[in-house]
C-alpha cells in the first residue's frame, strides 16, 4: 500500500519536529521544509497528499504559498498558525486553505483534522469508486454535479473545486429546497461537532460562489436564507441519475 505523504512547511524547527513526531506515529511519511519556496519546489517533484502550512515565514509567507499551490494542486491544506484572530482565519480559508488550526495546538485534535481531510481527498480520487448512491449525477438548472469523479460543470464549463467545496455543494444539491444552517453544514461536511461560533462555512461558501460566478447571476445557484442558512436556489429542472 502506498504511503501517505504529508508536507510540513514551518520555519520553527521545534514545531516542525513535533508535527513530524505525531504524523510518523500515525503512520504517515513526512517531508519537512523551512520555507515556502522550498516547499513549492517539493510539491513539483514529489507526490504530496496533504500540506501543513505555517503563515509567518521569511521569503514567502504561507498565504502566498497557499495561493500558488491552488493554481496547480487540489490537495488538502491545513494552516497551522500563531495568528489567532478570527480575521486571520477568514483570510487563510479565503486564500484556499481547507482548515485552520491555531498554535499552540492540541496534537490529537490536529491529527483528527488531518485524517478527516485525507479521507475527503481520497474520496475525490476516481480510483476509489463507490457504488450505489455515491455514483449519483445531479443536474439542476445549469449545473451538473458528478459524484463519482467529483466534477462540476456550470453552463457546460468545468470548474475546479476543493474537496470541501464539492462536499458543500453536493450536500445542498442533494436536498433541493431544504435550508441547512451553518452548524448543520459544518457537522455533515467536516464530520465534527460545532463547539463555538465560527465563519468557516461562510468563507467556503463565499469561495464556492465565486468559482461558480454566482454573484453575477439573477438565478442564484446557492441562496442565503437570512438568519437561517443556505439552500440551492429555485429549481427549474432537476435530475438525479
Amino acid at each position: 500500500m502506498e504511503e501517505t505523504r504529508i508536507l510540513v512547511v514551518d520555519d520553527e524547527q521545534e514545531i516542525a519536529d513535533l508535527l513530524e513526531l505525531y504524523l510518523i506515529s500515525d503512520g504517515y511519511q513526512v517531508i519537512k521544509s523551512e520555507d515556502a519556496l522550498e516547499g513549492l519546489a517539493i510539491m513539483e517533484r514529489e507526490k504530496i497528499d496533504l500540506v501543513l502550512l505555517d503563515i509567518m515565514m521569511p521569503k514567502m509567507d504561507g498565504l502566498e504559498m497557499c495561493r500558488k499551490i491552488r493554481e496547480k494542486h487540489n490537495v488538502p491544506i491545513i494552516m497551522v498558525s500563531a495568528k489567532t484572530q478570527e480575521l486571520d482565519k477568514i483570510v487563510g480559508l479565503t486564500t484556499g486553505a481547507d482548515d485552520y488550526v491555531t498554535k499552540p495546538f492540541n496534537p490529537l485534535e490536529l491529527m483528527a483534522r488531518v485524517k478527516s481531510q485525507l479521507r475527503r481527498y481520497r474520496d475525490l480520487n476516481p480510483a476509489n469508486e463507490k457504488k450505489g448512491a455515491e455514483d449519483s449525477t445531479i443536474r439542476l438548472n445549469h449545473v451538473t454535479i458528478i459524484k463519482e469523479t467529483h466534477q462540476v460543470f456550470v453552463d457546460g464549463e468545468s470548474i475546479k473545486l476543493t474537496p470541501i467545496e464539492f462536499d458543500i455543494l453536493y450536500l445542498l444539491a442533494s436536498h433541493p429546497g431544504r435550508v441547512f444552517s451553518t452548524d448543520e453544514i459544518f457537522e455533515k461536511v467536516w464530520n465534527e461537532k460545532v463547539y463555538e461560533a465560527n465563519n468557516t462555512v461562510m468563507v467556503h461558501i463565499r469561495r464556492l460562489r465565486g468559482k461558480m460566478k454566482d454573484d453575477t447571476r439573477t438565478d442564484k445557484i446557492i441562496t442565503t436564507v437570512w438568519g437561517v442558512g443556505y439552500k440551492i436556489g429555485e429549481i427549474v429542472k432537476m435530475t438525479i441519475l
